[in-house]
């Protein structure tokens, strides 16, 4: 399901704004401030930005330069119409700018636009610091590329399409023997995963990305 972030300071909008998007098929969260919507940003993944411009806590145009690092397409709504605000808004990366009060249907179709132009052009995703490039197989912390072995990488990866989910160890060990073959056993899951933690963590022995389900398997949340 098609998953929105939805930067509203204004709760009456929110409100109408997610039962509307609910009812067309779509999955929403809301963020009332820059601060909250760059927490969420870090820890889910989402395929579009409804931004307002002017908000009680930041700014609309910092969480858009934070969408852009991660390909994600952003469009603004704001009660601000005036020339210089839409194109800065423009310029800096938003694929769409629609002014309030706002038409529903209108912004659906303008919704539906943004996604099918940007359909399967994501290929960035944020774990806190960590910045995943799945196109090109490049992962960076804090902005700087940390060099991960095949196994290492193909663990990250499992885990970010199974976030949220609990994997067996027997689970891991199904999906990286195609990479390891003979050499795999229960032994090197740990291994593994304590190198990854090593590398991604900023305290590996207090996990915060890839967390240990005692006596069954591991979880990122």
């Amino acid at each position: 399901m098609t998953r929105i972030l939805l930067v509203e300071d204004d709760f009456a909008i929110v409100h109408s704004l997610q039962e509307y998007l609910n009812l067309e098929g779509f999955a929403s969260d809301h963020a009332s401030g820059q601060k909250e919507a760059e927490e969420l940003l870090k820890t889910k993944q989402y395929q579009l930005l409804l931004l307002d411009v002017s908000l009680k806590d930041g700014d609309g145009f910092a969480v858009c330069n934070i969408a852009q690092k991660i390909q994600l397409p952003v469009i603004f709504l704001s009660a601000s119409s005036d020339e210089e605000t839409v194109v800065r808004g423009l310029n800096i990366g938003a694929d769409d700018y629609i002014t309030k009060p706002f038409r529903p249907k209108e912004l659906l179709s303008r919704i539906k636009n943004v996604l099918r132009r940007h359909a399967g052009h994501q290929t960035i995703i944020l774990l806190d610091d960590i910045q995943v490039d799945t196109e090109k197989a490049i992962v960076k912390k804090k902005d700087i590329t940390i060099n991960l072995s095949a196994l290492e990488y193909k663990l990250l990866t499992l885990f970010i399409d199974h976030r949220g989910k609990l994997l067996t160890r027997d689970q891991l060990l199904d999906e990286i023997w195609n990479i390891a073959g003979d050499f795999v056993n229960d032994n090197t899951i740990t291994v593994y995963i304590k190198r990854l933690r090593e590398k991604i963590e900023d305290d590996p022995t207090n996990p915060k990305i890839i967390k240990t389900v005692r006596g069954l398997g591991y979880r990122m949340d």
